[in-house]
């Protein structure tokens, strides 16, 4: 097949999944359809364990277990999972509960290699949290670990299960984009990312990610989960990262950056921008892809297309819902649209009815009853979070840091 011959397909191939807004079933979330007979636990009840507790609620998972070293912690999570049964200890989860047969664990990221690892060594399916640790010899103990193990091992990077994020991967794949001209992400929310306790010890264990001896800052924190969407799309990861930092908000005694920016290099010389702040929510978070034909612009439960006036018409374009944002027109990305146009419902699938996480672990489950591969591995996983503590640590020092995989492998 000739470049011209390709190209040409391409953009035939762009208009024909345009009409149909992609394939039916990628526009459909994989929801589990006999979850009510596992036996779940959740390890972990901060404010990430207990959204994991209410998105298992909403798929019909009854929560048999909740584990948290917190007493307040633990007390919470158990009265958000009616019925389940209390532990202060992971090993006393495991010795008491036998029967347990899949375990999210949401811990703070610097205990997930030692809870990952006792989970999996009692043979449990697991969903771990990310970024999937603060180092990354930790991850590639968690993944050697994961590796080893017959069970489904999921790792909590939401985007790759998202229908919206597999419905716009899709166009991203066709001369809808065509070359890659730049990519730019934030993630930013006003909130000080410190929780207040009487005593100095419970204060500093619930505020970790404040601990410079322990925490991979916003950029690997945050940062980790919109690295992997970037990596799942582009099909690469970056050599380098250049980065910066600055407390612009929180002068509250922290030593760690409440505003940060990243620069990612790859091989070919692409550039990917970065910045996340606690100081100010305009915008919340997103990711762009910018082409020569299009840009594609994503923000969890949204997506669009902004077509450049010179790329291609397949004809479909007139069909498209559409939405205006200042001098710009998107065309809204909207999962399973050829079904609700049929049914005079496109205006409703705009947005996603429930948060990534439900479709996170909604793929988990689905891939438990099935025996099948979760979206999101834990090695693309510790992929990512390598990129997320080398762009912490290139925001810390103020140098281009180089990102070494070697460990991973």
């Amino acid at each position: 097949m000739t470049e011209y011959d390709r190209r040409r397909f391409l953009t035939q191939a762009a208009g024909g999944l345009a009409a149909l807004s992609v394939l039916p079933e990628l526009g459909l979330a994989r929801v589990p359809s006999r979850s009510e007979g596992l036996k779940v636990a959740v390890v972990g009840a901060g404010r990430q364990g207990r959204a994991i507790l209410g998105e298992l609620g909403k798929l019909g998972v009854s929560v048999a277990a909740v584990c948290d070293v917190d007493q307040r912690r633990l007390a919470s999570g158990v009265r958000r999972a009616s019925g389940a049964e209390g532990f202060a200890s992971v090993d006393d989860l495991l010795s008491r509960r036998p029967d347990i047969e899949a375990v999210a664990i949401a811990t703070p990221t610097p205990t997930h290699r030692a809870v990952a690892e006792r989970v999996l060594e009692a043979g449990k399916h697991v969903y771990l949290e990310c970024p999937l640790a603060h180092t990354v010899e930790d991850c590639a103990a968690i993944a050697a670990a994961a590796r080893a193990s017959a069970r489904t091992i999921a790792a909590g990077l939401q985007g790759r299960a998202n229908p919206v994020y597999k419905l716009a991967r899709t166009f991203y794949r066709t001369d809808a984009i065509r070359d890659l001209v730049a990519i730019r992400a934030q993630q930013n929310e006003k909130t000080s990312w410190r929780t207040a306790a009487r005593d100095p010890a419970r204060e500093r264990a619930l505020n970790w990610r404040l601990d410079p001896e322990v925490t991979i800052g916003l950029a690997g924190e945050w940062g980790t989960q919109q690295f992997d969407v970037v990596h799942w799309y582009v099909g690469r990861y970056p050599e380098t990262v250049r980065g910066s930092g600055d407390i612009r908000l929180h002068d509250d005694g922290r030593r760690i950056h409440d505003t940060v920016a990243c620069t990612f290099r790859f091989a070919d010389g692409a550039d990917f921008q970065y910045s996340a702040t606690l100081a100010n929510s305009f915008e919340g978070a997103y990711e762009v892809f910018y082409g020569s034909n299009s840009a594609i612009k994503l923000s969890w439960s949204h997506g669009w297309m902004f077509k450049e006036a010179d790329s291609p018409r397949q004809g479909w374009e007139v069909y498209a819902n559409r939405q205006q944002f200042h001098n710009d027109e998107g065309i809204t990305l909207i999962a399973d649209a050829t079904k609700l146009a049929s049914q005079g419902r496109l205006q409703e699938g705009i947005g996603l009815p429930y948060s990534s996480l439900y479709y996170a672990l909604a793929d988990w489950i689905t891939s438990i009853e099935e025996g099948t591969t979760p979206s999101c591995s834990i090695g693309e996983a510790a992929r990512a979070t390598a990129v997320g503590i080398a762009a912490h640590q290139a925001t810390v020092t103020g140098d281009e840091v180089a990102i070494d995989f070697s460990a991973l492998t």
